[in-house]
């Protein structure tokens, strides 16, 4: 990074931060805040040493970008916690503070305090990815297919509506999971980079920096300072803590995009063969019964696979997934059935 891209990047994080502890309302979170725009305003001194040791000529003054302006005006709307990605985008650290512990971190559990007994509750994320695509599959393609049924009683164009449905939204699922997972990995690719150029540059701002976090966490001042220095004196652990920690994110949950909108496309397509392969096997008023039986019959299977994630009772999910799903039908069938009195 070259000097004065480092001197605006920590002006800015600065900057951000006192807008963050402004629109905390809580006090310990408004205090970490703002002793972290302090931390910034302390290494963008050290660029600016940095530059005039190389000759380089500094500007004086900071003024933020449109981008920060924009995100500042974004966290005074939504507040920090809703706005903590973009935040974590922009180089503002502790975010990880509106997050549960991260599954799997080697933090002590004098860190992590009670949360540290509930690891796993967020686990299983491919999973339940999976009983959504399912899901958006089903009810997606079955709406189409009953509202192209109400409009015409054409098994053939019903039929090939249903392909089309199934196609078009499989292919749109996997590019927008493509699209989110490459997002989210160059996202963490920039800011690591950013931490590593930091971590040899200023390795003991970058503790204090972890302390405070630490603090805010409710670890005491010397524990938190002797927990952060022990690990930024080893490079690879003070990466990955540092990721997890500042950023708020957790590199394990980084997929590939390619496996993601494949996942994702298959299981979109999973969900919108049901509702379309009785009209495969048979025609007219048969097909379209069987495809109503078949549909409401994975709506409540998958109401109830749902369940495992809400907590709720798996009669209550299915049964309410399955009246979602029925008047999702009934209205597309209905105005299907209107367009075709009203076309024919």
């Amino acid at each position: 990074m070259k000097e004065h891209d480092g001197w605006t990047e920590e002006k800015q994080s600065a900057w951000l931060y006192r807008v963050v502890a402004r629109a905390e309302s809580d006090g310990g979170r408004k205090a970490l805040f703002e002793e972290l725009a302090g931390e910034a305003d302390k290494q963008a001194e050290m660029w600016q040493k940095q530059a005039n040791r190389t000759g380089q000529q500094e500007a004086r003054d900071f003024r933020p970008g449109l981008r920060a302006r924009v995100v500042a005006r974004l966290v005074r709307t939504f507040g920090p916690r809703r706005m903590r990605g973009v935040l974590a985008a922009m180089k503002v650290r502790g975010m990880s503070i509106y997050t549960k512990s991260v599954p799997g971190h080697f933090m002590s559990p004098a860190v992590q305090g009670g949360e540290h007994r509930h690891r796993g509750v967020e686990s299983g994320g491919n999973l339940r990815a999976a009983v959504f695509g399912v899901n958006d599959g089903l009810i997606s393609n079955a709406s189409l297919i009953m509202g192209v049924a109400g409009a015409s009683a054409d098994s053939a164009i019903v039929l090939l509506s249903g392909a089309a449905g199934l196609v078009a939204g499989a292919f749109s699922m996997a590019a927008g999971e493509y699209v989110s997972v490459r997002s989210q990995r160059e996202m963490y690719e920039y800011q690591i980079g950013l931490e590593q150029e930091e971590l040899e540059h200023y390795p003991d701002a970058e503790a204090e920096e972890l302390a405070l976090i630490y603090q805010a966490r409710g670890v005491p001042e010397e524990d938190a300072e002797r927990m952060a220095r022990e690990i930024i004196a080893d490079p690879s652990k003070a990466l990955d803590t540092l990721a997890r920690e500042e950023l708020g994110l957790n590199p394990d949950d980084l997929g590939s995009p390619t496996g993601a909108a494949l996942s994702s496309f298959g299981s979109f397509a999973v969900g919108a063969l049901v509702p379309l392969m009785p009209f495969l096997l048979t025609s007219g008023e048969r097909a379209l019964g069987i495809s109503i039986i078949a549909t409401a019959l994975a709506l409540f299977a998958v109401g109830a696979c749902l369940s495992l994630f809400t907590g709720r009772g798996a009669w209550f999910s299915g049964l309410r997934m399955l009246a979602i799903g029925a008047c999702a039908g009934a209205l597309t069938y209905g105005i299907g059935r209107l367009l075709g009195v009203s076309l024919a």
